[in-house]
């Protein structure tokens, strides 16, 4: 059996939780998740606290867009949007599924996200990680302090998505497809997260 994940948005009571795939706003047009809970691996989530610590010293608070995200929901997004590059194959399945990586930005301490190069699941160039063209200064030191604090923290940026990190060792955890709000959700013995804005 795995470890038993925690709650992270549990754990960071600042983090805006703004759960795309809770939502119809995301790629498929509709609710993919029966919960808006950010679950992830411990010593994951451990390090999603520290970088949140680092930020909050300059003022901002983590936005929390995707954590675990069931094998089933990857097969829905590959569906969608059967695009390697873009979406994760479920056959190799995504670090996602490995609760081993986060999709996040950031807002100011206000709750307000701040400017950032593109929205959350853009497909274009600007979505890089280290993009310049049509992405504003303000963007991109937005941009640059989230990967400083999750780098320093041991998270890897994904090169073609500046929202998308990676803990270390996530391509040798095993895939998990276990419910977000069944009994393993539970053992973490945490309330659920509020809703985002």
């Amino acid at each position: 059996m795995p470890p038993g994940l925690v709650d992270a948005g549990a754990r960071l009571p600042d983090a805006v939780l703004d759960i795309r795939y809770a939502t119809a706003d995301n790629l498929t047009g509709r609710p993919l998740y029966p919960v808006a809970r950010c679950l992830l691996r411990p010593d994951v989530a451990d390090r999603l606290v520290r970088a949140a610590a680092a930020l909050r010293r300059q003022g901002f608070r983590l936005v929390l867009f995707d954590c675990y995200r069931p094998l089933s929901v990857q097969r829905e997004l590959w569906k969608a949007m059967p695009k390697r590059g873009f979406v994760a194959d479920p056959a190799t399945g995504s670090h996602h599924n490995r609760a081993a990586a986060v999709d996040l930005s950031l807002a100011d301490l206000a709750g307000t996200p701040v400017e950032m190069p593109t929205g959350f699941d853009a497909f274009e160039p600007r979505a890089r990680a280290w993009a310049t063209q049509g992405v504003t200064p303000a963007a991109r030191r937005h941009r640059d302090a989230l990967r400083v604090a999750m780098n320093a923290a041991g998270f890897a940026v994904n090169p073609m998505e500046w929202w998308h990190f990676d803990a270390p060792g996530a391509a040798a955890l095993p895939l998990l497809d276990l419910p977000l709000d069944g009994p393993l959700a539970r053992t973490a013995g945490q309330p659920p997260p509020r809703a985002g804005p």
